[in-house]
């Protein structure tokens, strides 16, 4: 008789009461491990369970026991060749892993969810097609068509293309839940705002060369329940209907970041020519801040009533404003300005009072985050797209020829170790109790000691 014999056995001798209590039991305590699994796994979404590029524990202390240093051959638990081409950075829970993928001419769209423990692909699944993609032109060295990162939660992960689709799905079996194609942008460069969820909302961001709104889906429908346009003047036709470069000066690739602002929530989202607060439960602006640039990609960060917006490609300035503000604070609510070697594809990291840019060449900067003054900016070599994060009392940054400069925090640069993988990084880290999880151009690695 084996293990399961034996148990089968018992319980069929038990008085159904305490068969009924064992199943409770059991029932529980599976529960328990595998949400306490989920929670020490959790990498949820683009920067993390907070959204700010740190690597922290559910109870919010930060991760401990990374590795330092790693190859090719050293502190690689698995290697996975990734199909297609995609810069979604991966997201975990649950001993999943969950990224997107495309085509190369953007026709097919895939959901793959992979075994964190094995590197196993479990789950590859094809979404959406499109028979006439629109080409990404010059921006195809930046962007792909699957950059946007799906965002996770027990059960459930959303995953997200921009125009070409949205679809839920059943992380257990990669079933779809739900799909929507129908929302209108032309994204002109490709799409790369990743979606953010809040209570019952999955939050979306088009920010594009013709249509320019937020919009907020159901979670477990997928039914619009609001959607609210950018309100900023454009003021960038040269006659009535002719926009300046296509439209090109209305596109951003922005993601949301949702914080508390005396007790109520408050969506950060930095957009062309404005960065805005709104309600997420409504999308209703609150205020804007009205700036003269465009293309903005990193994601916003926030401490002590301050919000922290790069305001895109051509003036590259990081901005502190007030969020506590209401309509046009333009004239009112920006604390201070800074604009040298501010990076504008990589996300800013805040830590201890202390912001570092990584610019998109060679350069690692570090401001003082209620002032705005310098504090230091030193060579790092690379070009970066991945945003850096800050794990195990360490900065990690990922250039886009496969190297991570590990730097310490601080008032003084110091650069701990350098590491290399075979091809470069534009997709951002994940990070899952002691692992990370890089994705390169072609694989997705487990690094762990």
């Amino acid at each position: 008789m084996n293990g399961d014999q034996r148990a089968s056995a018992v319980a069929s001798e038990m008085p159904p009461r305490c068969r009924r209590r064992r199943l409770r039991l059991c029932l529980a305590l599976g529960f328990l491990a595998w949400s306490g699994a989920a929670a020490r796994a959790d990498w949820p979404e683009f920067r993390g369970p907070r959204g700010d590029g740190h690597a922290v524990t559910p109870g919010g202390a930060p991760v401990a026991g990374l590795p330092l240093h790693w190859s090719e051959t050293n502190n690689v638990k698995w290697k996975t060749p990734i199909p297609h081409r995609g810069w979604a950075t991966p997201v975990v829970m649950g001993g999943q892993v969950w990224l997107t993928t495309a085509t190369l001419e953007g026709h097919d769209f895939f959901a793959l969810g992979l075994d964190a423990g094995t590197g196993r692909i479990r789950f590859h699944e094809k979404l959406f097609h499109s028979d006439n993609p629109e080409p990404l032109g010059n921006g195809a060295s930046m962007n792909c068509y699957a950059t946007p990162s799906p965002v996770i939660e027990p059960g459930r992960v959303y995953v997200h293309f921009g125009s070409f689709g949205t679809a839920c799905l059943d992380t257990r079996s990669g079933q779809t839940l739900w799909k929507r194609d129908d929302l209108p942008c032309r994204h002109y460069r490709g799409a790369s705002s990743s979606p953010v969820l809040f209570e019952n909302l999955l939050i979306l961001t088009f920010d594009g060369a013709n249509l320019q709104y937020l919009t907020a889906l159901d979670k477990q429908t997928g039914r619009t329940v609001w959607k609210t346009d950018r309100s900023v003047a454009w003021n960038d036709e040269h006659e009535p209907g002719q926009m300046a470069r296509e439209g090109d000066h209305r596109k951003a690739h922005g993601t949301p970041l949702i914080v508390t602002v005396a007790g109520k929530p408050l969506l950060l989202s930095a957009g062309a020519k404005a960065a805005y607060g709104y309600d997420p439960r409504t999308g209703r602006e609150l205020w804007k801040v009205r700036y003269n640039d465009y293309s903005t990609a990193p994601r916003p960060l926030f401490d002590r009533g301050l919000a922290f917006f790069v305001t895109g490609l051509a003036t590259k300035e990081l901005w502190a404003v007030k969020t506590d503000g209401r309509g046009d604070i333009t004239d009112t609510g920006v604390a201070w300005k800074f604009n040298r070697r501010v990076g504008i594809y990589a996300s800013p990291l805040l830590v201890d009072g202390l912001l570092y840019t990584a610019a998109a060449e060679n350069y690692l900067t570090c401001v003082n985050a209620a002032t705005g003054e310098s504090v230091w900016s030193e060579r790092i070599p690379g070009k970066y797209a991945a945003s850096p994060i800050y794990a195990d009392g360490r900065i990690y940054l990922f250039n886009q020829a496969g190297v991570t400069t590990v730097v310490k925090p601080g008032r003084a640069f110091e650069v701990l170790a350098t590491n290399t993988l075979a091809d470069g990084f534009m997709a951002s880290p994940a990070v899952s109790g002691k692992a990370f999880y890089l994705r390169t151009k072609t694989h997705l690695y487990r690094i762990e000691q």
